[in-house]
């Protein structure tokens, strides 16, 4: 009886190793995360048709000023409204913010959410160029 009661606390010691009982998500190997500068930003913005431009500001922010065409979800909104709002996890999204911490923290809350092209932008404080007012 000892050695079966053993076993079975062996088993299940190594089931949870190999397994992890965490509940954190793994973000998908293909998963892209890195900075891009407002200059960089701003030519692919131009060239390219497909990039999502997403303003992670209070909607009071982004009425004051916002990058021309800049979607809003606010970060506080952002793991609720994410799924909804933007439903291809593969786009290509740059973040922003005002100073770049909040952008910061939902590149890498998408992340884990899975989305796999993700720039951080940083803040609109950055941006040389024209804003919507």
């Amino acid at each position: 009886m000892k050695a079966t009661t053993m076993l079975w606390m062996t088993m299940i010691s190594l089931i949870i190793i190999l397994t992890g009982c965490g509940s954190t998500a793994e973000v998908p190997e293909s998963a892209v995360y890195q900075s891009i500068s407002p200059e960089e930003a701003f030519q692919r913005l131009e060239n390219e048709e497909q990039i999502i431009l997403l303003d992670v500001r209070t909607e009071a922010e982004f009425e004051e000023g916002h990058i021309p065409g800049s979607m809003l979800i606010p970060l506080q909104v952002l793991a609720e409204e994410a799924p909804l709002q933007l439903s291809d996890k593969d786009a290509t999204i740059f973040i922003y913010c005002r100073s770049g911490r909040r952008s910061l923290e939902a590149a890498k809350m998408m992340l884990e959410m899975g989305y796999t092209q993700i720039y951080d932008l940083g803040g609109i404080l950055d941006w040389p160029y024209d804003v919507v007012k």
